[in-house]
């Protein structure tokens, strides 16, 4: 049975592949008819440049599946045009839906071709051909399967191609290359004005801000401001173009996504300019504190700012004015500190400080005198004051960096 079987379905591809030859005297007619197909289809919007060159790739293509019919031996150059077609197709930006309809189409012309062969030499053989159709049909699968899976590698590295791209013009400008020749290409690449309003962003990458796009530059926020991100080893960094929109509209967008921290730089007038908007974000996220998440904007925190940035000098400040408190206890320490926080954030009120630290006003001033003792500074003393205020400042960001 096996061996009438075998030689049954011998005998059906013969008929196929004698048909399939007559056919191929006819391949500019079909390619042709393939054409009209996919063409009445599809309207005017249609890319021209896949317009141009869509009879020969009928023709090709066809060409190298009745190859593949009449002389499988020789391998299968129908699947390797299919890879070729669906790489080409994805580089001049053709839909994938379309280039499967065109081998669906492809299949039904060649199908009817066929039959109308088979038919035209005898009748008779019909039946032949309808067994071979699971066949015929697996095969054109085959081909639009090829090609959809060139399609998908060849726009994946197109995209990535295209993010590196804008990593490498965003990281430019974050460096401070923004000469005339990158803000041109910046301009081209990001789509963004060579002036504007534009400031940087930086969070830490231990707590990435939770956003909706799964490229850098698709990032749109509330006020119309547009945000690229670049992500870095351990921080994310946006180029923020604020459109209309102020800073504290950023810091409005910003904080309900911030998990820990981030800083926020002053405005700048344009791309050449980000450098110095990269470096007074990455101040200001300095600047932030434990425990609670904090959006840091530069122009809040410029005392902070200016002593992290010189982190020596920063240390030597604290050390020469509140040095002697490192002889105390750290119990002690604590609660001096906590009390001239207290007293400064309530407006130099001993009153409003004692309310917050839940003990008697007297007891802050003690405190505070005591802290004067200590140290040699008077606080009712303007240049006194500056001093100490810069020197807790400092030793709140000793505490951060240890």
């Amino acid at each position: 049975m096996a061996t009438l079987t075998t030689a049954a379905d011998g005998a059906d591809r013969a008929i196929v592949r004698r048909a399939v030859a007559r056919l191929r005297d006819r391949l500019p007619e079909l390619a042709g008819r393939l054409v009209g197909e996919i063409l009445s289809g599809e309207g005017g919007d249609r890319p021209s440049g896949p317009r141009e060159d869509l009879w020969e790739v009928c023709h090709t293509g066809l060409d190298h599946g009745f190859a593949a019919i009449l002389d499988p031996g020789r391998g299968r150059a129908d699947l390797e045009w299919a890879e070729e077609l669906g790489r080409r197709r994805a580089e001049q930006g053709l839909p994938l839906d379309r280039l499967l309809r065109s081998y669906r189409l492809a299949g039904c012309v060649f199908w009817d071709a066929l039959v109308e062969a088979v038919t035209e030499d005898d009748p008779a053989q019909v039946p032949a051909l309808v067994r071979q159709a699971t066949r015929t049909w697996q095969t054109i699968d085959q081909q639009s399967s090829t090609a959809a899976a060139a399609y998908h590698r060849t726009e994946y590295d197109l995209l990535r191609r295209s993010e590196e791209r804008v990593n490498a013009v965003v990281d430019a400008l974050l460096e401070g290359r923004g000469d005339g020749g990158l803000v041109a290409t910046a301009c081209s690449v990001l789509g963004l004005a060579p002036s504007g309003r534009y400031a940087v962003v930086m969070l830490r990458q231990d707590e990435p801000l939770e956003r909706a796009t799964g490229r850098p530059a698709d990032s749109v926020a509330a006020g119309g401001m547009r945000f690229i991100w670049r992500v870095r080893a351990d921080v994310q960094v946006a180029v923020v173009d604020l459109g209309e929109a102020d800073l504290d509209d950023l810091v409005d967008a910003l904080r309900p996504h911030v998990r820990a921290y981030a800083g926020v730089s002053a405005v700048v007038d344009g791309l050449a300019d980000l450098g110095a908007a990269r470096w007074m974000a990455e101040l200001a996220l300095r600047t932030c504190r434990p425990p609670e998440p904090d959006v840091a904007r530069i122009d809040r925190r410029l005392p902070d700012a200016l002593l992290a940035s010189q982190p020596a000098l920063a240390d030597r400040l604290h050390a020469q004015v509140l040095g002697p408190l490192a002889r105390l206890d750290a119990a002690t320490r604590e609660v001096l500190l906590s009390t001239l926080t207290a007293w400064l954030e309530c407006d130099g009120s001993a009153a409003r400080a004692a309310s917050r630290l839940y003990c008697h006003h007297n007891t802050v001033l003690n405190r505070l005198r005591r802290i004067e003792k200590l140290t040699g500074r008077l606080l009712s003393r303007p240049r006194d004051l500056v001093e100490v205020v810069l020197a807790l400042s400092a030793h709140r960001l000793t505490d951060d960096r240890q």
